[in-house]
């Protein structure tokens, strides 16, 4: 018998432990598009679906086993196994500006997410064709970090140092559930035709610290270094719902609709703001000389836009092709208030899996069962700096790969799969002046089966 309840503990203290090493792990990142909005938007999607162009709307492993879908909370009604699945990236960004030419590389890495699923149908809602599932985790939602320095001259003043900085982003840890129908009057019936809803509820949390320190040059007169700094805290509930359709077709392959989504959400918040000057000790840490202005804790709204997306994946023994449309109204979101140079957004996203293995292939032919993946994505970025749309796209590849023995799979439902994403792409062009270059690399993998399962003898 299998105790939903010492998994949920079991796990849920997991997540809550390598999260706590996440926040503050490995992050090196100097973008400095992320000052605008909540930062620099991360993957919503899983590492399987990352390697397909991003597709997760209409997509579900058939055999259940690669990873744990958290875009679509839908989902969580097919899952047959209890799963545990984490993922990490590490990329590289090549900032270039085109006039004057300029180009800066700099490198991050940090844990992608972690989450656990299983289901929890009774034997007897099995019977009647419908299945229930539950699922928890945490991961990032964006990402604040950039450190840029300037240096400028004042008419008839001095020189001036200004550096700007920022550090944050926004997190989620969430809970979710699904539920399956087998839509068939005949529950005999071999034919697929299930409908699945799911709904997703937790809490967003995050943080902005803004700040700009101002050094005036001068050789005979010690001006003192000035600093405006603004430091935000912010959190609240929000809920992710979705839907699939699936479907066998006469043809053999498997055709599954799905969308899913979140209305505007807002979060409550608290900021500091200071205005301050400093100076330097010994050590390069800063200590204040004077406040110039000090007020703590002063309430506000976050307001988080609402986003959708639609989509479907049809697949058969060896293929499997998908398509996603989705869409985010970023032109509402307001931070105490006010709006900033957002855009709403919408990307494109289409992929495609192949599993070469046959039902006669051979265990020791390795990598005729491994997955082997590939998409694109293609839309705006919610940042908009002029009148030009910067774009952002990529290409991306990617593998699923066993790691357990193929013989253990077969017979004793137990897997442990590594699943890989490399992601090429970039944001901006000519007409934006500066473009990004990027190349991700991800990786996850995911449990499932006997590896958590307590077996017990009456």
């Amino acid at each position: 018998m299998h105790s939903v309840k010492s998994t949920i503990l079991k796990y849920f203290s997991l997540l809550l432990l390598a999260f706590s090493s996440q926040l503050s792990a490995f992050s090196q990142e100097n973008s400095p598009y992320s000052r605008y909005g909540l930062g620099d938007l991360v993957p919503n999607q899983n590492i399987t679906s990352r390697a397909m162009g991003g597709i997760s709307s209409g997509f579900y492993d058939l055999q259940g086993i690669q990873s744990i879908n958290f875009s679509n909370p839908a989902t969580l009604g097919s899952i047959s196994f209890t799963m545990l699945d984490l993922g990490a990236e590490a990329d590289i960004h090549t900032l270039k500006n085109i006039n004057p030419a300029k180009k800066y590389t700099q490198s991050n890495s940090l844990f992608s997410y972690l989450q656990a699923a299983f289901p929890i149908a009774s034997q007897k809602m099995l019977k009647k064709g419908t299945n229930w599932g539950f699922g928890f985790g945490i991961k990032p939602v964006s990402r604040i970090d950039y450190k840029i320095e300037k240096r400028s001259r004042l008419n008839n003043v001095d020189s001036l140092y200004t550096q700007y900085e920022g550090t944050g982003g926004l997190n989620q840890a969430y809970l979710g559930t699904g539920i399956s129908f087998n839509l068939n009057k005949n529950k005999a019936s071999l034919r697929v035709n299930r409908l699945s809803f799911g709904v997703q509820f937790g809490y967003m949390f995050g943080s902005k610290d803004f700040s700009t320190k101002l050094t005036f040059i001068n050789d005979t007169v010690n001006y003192y270094r000035s600093n405006s700094e603004t430091k935000s805290n912010f959190g609240g509930v929000f809920t992710h719902v979705g839907i699939q359709y699936e479907t066998s077709l006469k043809n053999g392959g498997m055709l599954r609709i799905g969308a899913n989504g979140n209305m505007q959400q807002k979060m409550n918040a608290k900021q500091d703001i200071i205005r301050e000057t400093f100076q330097f000790d010994a050590n390069g840490n800063t200590y204040r000389i004077d406040s110039i202005y000090d007020q703590k804790n002063v309430k506000g709204k976050v307001e988080y836009p609402s986003s959708y997306s639609v989509g479907f994946t049809y697949a058969d023994h060896h293929w499997l092709f998908g398509a996603d449309y989705e869409t985010s109204n970023w032109a509402s979101y307001k931070y105490y208030g006010a709006t900033e140079q957002l855009r709403n957004a919408w990307t494109i996203r289409g992929g495609a899996q192949y599993f070469p293995a046959k039902d006669n292939t051979p265990a020791k032919k390795y990598f005729s069962f491994v997955k082997y993946r590939m998409g694109f994505y293609y839309g705006p970025d919610y940042v908009q700096l002029n009148s030009n749309n910067r774009p952002q796209y990529a290409f991306t590849l990617g593998t699923g790969m066993p790691l357990t023995s193929l013989r253990r799979n077969s017979y004793n439902i137990e897997y442990v799969t590594l699943n890989t994403a490399l992601e090429i792409g970039a944001r901006g062009n000519k007409q934006t002046n500066v473009k990004e270059g990027m190349v991700r690399f991800s990786v996850g993998v995911s449990m499932n089966a006997r590896w958590f399962r307590k077996i017990k003898y009456d």
